[in-house]
């Protein structure tokens, strides 16, 4: 898997409204740290995983479904182990994105 960190000087609401909406095929990773200041979404079209923490950033790239698939389980394990609710991953009202998470296997990470 492809990390590439960064940090900008940007409001979450940038990606949650632009960068990372679900039109440009995004979701949203729902846990119970999602704040004002962090947040997490996931492409299953581009297998990429976006988070976003007061400004520091991180794109994961998978090399191909399989090893996607694992790191949203490994996310959900993460905030499990950690304390932390893992609410699932909305993907909003666009059909395409929840008919691509779907043929990926990944029912049971939807709400």
């Amino acid at each position: 898997m492809k990390t590439a960190k960064n940090f900008i000087e940007a409001s979450r609401y940038l990606f949650d409204f632009y960068h990372c909406s679900t039109k440009k095929g995004y979701a949203q990773v729902d846990t119970s740290q999602d704040a004002s200041y962090y947040g997490i979404w996931t492409n299953p079209f581009k297998r990429t995983v976006f988070t976003y923490c007061e400004g520091d950033t991180c794109l994961k790239i998978a090399d191909n479904d399989d090893e996607y698939i694992q790191e949203l389980f490994d996310i959900k394990e993460w905030n499990f182990e950690h304390g932390y609710i893992f609410k699932g991953i909305d993907p909003g009202f666009n059909k395409k994105l929840k008919e691509k998470f779907v043929s990926l296997g990944l029912v049971e990470l939807l709400y």
